[in-house]
């Protein structure tokens, strides 16, 4: 392709973690930021934000996607003098719903666009460069190629590889997110964890972290067992007690849940789009959010 101007991109948000597979499992999911970017050939960065988080993230070179496209230019090449960007997010700010991620990939994305490189024919490139800024493909992979992914870490003497394998979702399985008010920081959640469990755990953790991938693509009515976790979830409870709670009343009415990520928001994993009546749903948004199949997508202006 030649190299074009403009382009939008179009990202999914995510959910990562899916019970007991942390930093390895991840879930895209129907809500999407918007971006537009347009090189120039005038020097600077011109930011425009609106949607979520308009209020709080910076719009100069510091902005995450702007970091993004020169982190991807690094390795692409083909900078251009400036750029206009305008971005409209419908993906909550720490909610754990990977905003972080999804800015990334629509940085990584535009910037190999105007390039002009394929995308299709860069994931390998596009995943090292979204999982490296955020320190985990989970979220990153499932943003960039839709649906359920499993993702790892392959660590070298001098560097680290991610990799992902892009799996398609059971079709009896409609997410839900509750949304939390509340934010939460996935550096202060990440504090709560300790260095060592115990082997029992791991071992749990393991099972139903294997258990999961037949879960979510082939016997979703295995989601129950195969969402349970004792590596993370309870070391976090005291970071969101509230979730935590819709977490247990969920799952004690027959509907396998989790946090989604670092939180606070809960991910339920619904049969029909929807949560069992009588739940005590103070302080959580209901957002019925079917499974992306499709990931990153691009146009051409």
């Amino acid at each position: 392709m030649g190299r074009p101007t403009e382009v939008r991109v179009r990202v999914p948000a995510s959910s990562a973690n899916l019970g007991p597979g942390f930093d390895s499992l991840g879930l895209a999911l129907s809500l999407y930021d918007d971006v537009e970017v347009t090189a120039t050939t005038e020097p600077g960065v011109h930011v425009e934000v609106s949607g979520e988080g308009a209020e709080q993230v910076p719009c100069d070179d510091s902005h995450l996607v702007v970091r993004a496209m020169r982190t991807a230019w690094a390795i692409f090449g083909d900078e251009p003098a400036g750029i206009r960007m305008r971005c409209r997010n419908a993906v909550p700010h720490s909610r754990g719903l990977g905003s972080s991620a999804a800015a990334a990939v629509a940085g990584a994305v535009a910037a190999c666009v105007l390039s002009g490189r394929e995308p299709e024919l860069e994931r390998e490139a596009l995943l090292q460069v979204t999982a490296g800024m955020e320190g985990h493909a989970d979220n990153a992979a499932a943003s960039l190629l839709g649906g359920f992914v499993i993702a790892w870490e392959e660590v070298g003497n001098t560097s680290a590889r991610f990799h992902a394998v892009r799996l398609d979702t059971h079709a009896g399985i409609a997410p839900v997110a509750l949304v939390a008010g509340l934010e939460s920081s996935t550096k202060t959640t990440r504090g709560l964890l300790p260095e060592l469990v115990p082997l029992p755990d791991a071992a749990f953790t393991g099972s139903r972290t294997a258990l999961s991938v037949l879960a979510f693509t082939q016997r979703p009515e295995l989601l129950m067992a195969a969402t349970e976790d004792r590596l993370h979830q309870g070391y976090r409870r005291p970071a969101y007690p509230a979730s935590a709670d819709l977490v247990d009343a969920l799952r004690a009415a027959g509907t396998p849940a989790t946090i989604s990520g670092a939180g606070p928001t809960v991910l339920a994993l619904t049969a029909d789009g929807t949560v069992p009546a009588g739940l005590d749903l103070t302080g959580f948004t209901v957002l019925p959010l079917p499974v992306d199949t499709v990931g990153a997508q691009v146009e051409i202006a």
